[in-house]
């Protein structure tokens, strides 16, 4: 009985602890800062015929929300390249979509949570689709916990003030260019794909042209020949007046 009691309790606080677990970073732990991840992510990902991929990104409130891709190739029967993307706040609202084989949606968040980012391949059902796909979120200003600390300390004089000011705008013109170098490497990755797909197109184009052209000189050669195979004519055979 001690032992069945040992395990219920066991159980009924592992219960409590799950329904207590936040689907949001917690706040409000003394100097321990919440963990919400890496502000942006770039990579690829392959979507298989009909399927869909989701993501979650935390964001704060008063952010920039950016989330762009771009379909680089297919892969199968079909060689339609669209797809659909979609972003949704915390709540499950449909934020932006868009359907095309390159695009980006970009909003303001207006609340904190995870928000929701998807990519379907559902107007391929014969083909997968390598998607290369770029998101996060950014802050006008120092990061987010620095503002809770600076908000702590005494205000700085001109001359801080005036080299945070630069550094901030460094900062803000360093990120953007580095949006701008991975839709650099976007146009890139596809483009290679294209170049790699047409090479082998016309080489195998070629290849079976090759083998027409030799078959059909064959055929000609062959039928010729048959045209000049006069039979032998024995005496007893030979045609009359």
């Amino acid at each position: 009985m001690s032992l069945l009691f040992g395990v219920g309790v066991a159980f009924l606080s592992l219960v409590l602890a799950a329904r207590g677990q936040k689907t949001e970073p917690l706040s409000g732990l003394g100097d321990q800062a919440p963990f919400r991840g890496a502000d942006r992510y770039d990579f690829a990902i392959m979507i298989l015929p009909g399927g869909t991929e989701c993501f979650w990104q935390f964001a704060h409130q008063s952010g920039y929300f950016y989330f762009s891709y771009e379909v680089q190739r297919t892969m199968g029967l079909s060689q339609g390249r669209h797809i659909t993307a979609t972003a949704h706040t915390p709540k499950g609202f449909l934020i932006d979509k868009s359907q095309d084989i390159r695009g980006q949606i970009n909003f303001s968040t207006k609340e904190s949570g995870f928000y929701q980012l998807c990519l379907g391949n559902q107007q391929n059902h014969f083909a997968s689709v390598q998607v290369y796909i770029n998101f996060g979120v950014f802050y006008e200003g120092a990061d987010l916990e620095n503002n809770q600390r600076n908000e702590e300390r005494q205000k700085l004089n001109d001359t801080l003030d005036a080299i945070e000011e630069s550094t901030r705008k460094v900062q803000i013109n360093i990120f953007h260019m580095w949006r701008y170098y991975n839709f650099a490497r976007m146009r890139k990755g596809s483009d290679f794909f294209i170049l790699q797909s047409n090479y082998n197109y016309v080489n195998w184009w070629s290849i079976a042209q090759s083998i027409v052209i030799v078959l059909s000189g064959i055929l000609q050669l062959y039928f010729l020949k048959r045209l000049f195979n006069a039979p032998q004519v024995t005496d007893p055979r030979k045609p009359r007046c």
